[in-house]
């Protein structure tokens, strides 16, 4: 039974965790910890849970976290996260990283977008949690960054296109829609339910911090830096993401090619579903899995490719993705835990 620690489980990533994992047959949660909550019982935090964990929160000791566990989650805010993991992993602990610390490989351009790196030796190390994308390297990693919930619905949305030299690479716009539980469970004005019921807004337009992850990877596909125009908004809803990605194709490509493209690239992924030709991905059809629907239609009026991608922010987008991750890391079959259909409606 492999023991595993989620250090900052009080939020809505740990919660999300902490959903999956006591259902996993072949797992032990054997720590949560919160700074905030320490001494309180989970299911009194989150009264979900009774009868699924009674776990105590306790305060988060790198010493403690490691003798307790094989692999940690480390669900804490950006640069908490990198405090901590050099410690567990000088214990021989395993990390799945939910935090931007890890995600960038250039210490620079996480200074730009973040802070200093304290731990930039770990840059280079960490394995990008994208299993479509990283599964052999993921096996064999001890510090996996789990990809942002944005992040992983533009680059599931565009990869096979660039992976196949398919569009102009600088010509890609991305624009996203997220349910208000991305933002987190702090208390913020933007979020309270009267700011955001019955209104849909755009945010952090030309800024947000997912940009840099987004053409990290998007560059590494095309083979050269890339640049997007990344919006993403805000809807009154509470999961979900739909990402709509724009791009134009490259002379001589047609719609087959496109098609072509998507069913050989995702042919035998687990998490990934594309659409029948006459339905487009909705984000209800996915709520509570770790699915990423995929559908496309090909504007031949102005040669453009549009892409749409829909994930659960919570699951496919944070905690899901980083218990597949967990299992390629420990050599379980990658679904495992994971097999739930959708909840619907």
């Amino acid at each position: 039974m492999l023991r595993v620690a989620i250090a900052g489980a009080s939020g809505y990533t740990g919660f999300e965790l902490l959903r999956i994992l006591c259902a996993h047959p072949s797992v032990r949660v054997s720590l949560i910890t919160s700074r905030q909550q320490t001494g309180q019982r989970i299911d009194d935090f989150y009264p979900a849970l009774k009868r699924h964990c009674d776990l105590v929160f306790e305060d988060t000791d790198p010493e403690k976290l490691a003798s307790s566990s094989d692999l940690v989650f480390t669900a804490l805010p950006h640069q908490a996260s990198m405090d901590i993991i050099p410690s567990l992993l000088d214990r021989g602990v395993k990390v799945v990283d939910l935090s931007a610390d890890y995600r960038l490989t250039d210490p620079e351009v996480y200074r730009e977008w973040y802070s200093t790196h304290s731990t930039p030796e770990l840059l280079k190390e960490a394995v990008y949690g994208l299993p479509e994308l990283y599964r052999e390297k993921i096996r064999t990693a001890r510090l996996v960054a789990n990809p942002g919930c944005y992040p992983t619905s533009v680059i599931l949305a565009t990869a096979p296109l660039l992976s196949r030299g398919l569009i102009d690479a600088g010509t890609i716009i991305a624009d996203s829609k997220s349910g208000v539980s991305g933002a987190g469970r702090g208390m913020a004005q933007g979020v309270h339910f009267c700011e955001v019921n019955e209104g849909f807004k755009a945010y952090k337009v030309g800024e947000h911090r997912h940009t840099p992850e987004i053409e990290q990877e998007l560059g590494i596909l095309a083979g050269r830096p890339v640049t997007i125009n990344f919006t993403p908004h805000l809807v009154p809803m509470t999961r979900g993401i739909l990402s709509t990605v724009y791009s134009n194709m490259k002379p001589g490509v047609e719609a087959p090619d496109v098609e072509e493209a998507f069913r050989d690239y995702y042919r035998d992924e687990p998490f990934v579903r594309l659409s029948n030709p006459d339905q487009l991905p909705v984000s209800l059809q996915v709520r509570g899995s770790n699915y990423c629907d995929i559908g496309w239609r090909v504007d031949a009026r102005t040669r453009r490719v549009i892409v749409i991608s829909v994930i659960d922010n919570l699951t496919r987008g944070a905690s899901g993705q980083a218990v597949c991750n967990m299992n390629i890391m420990h050599g379980l079959p990658e679904d495992t835990g994971l097999k739930q259909a959708p909840w619907q409606p």
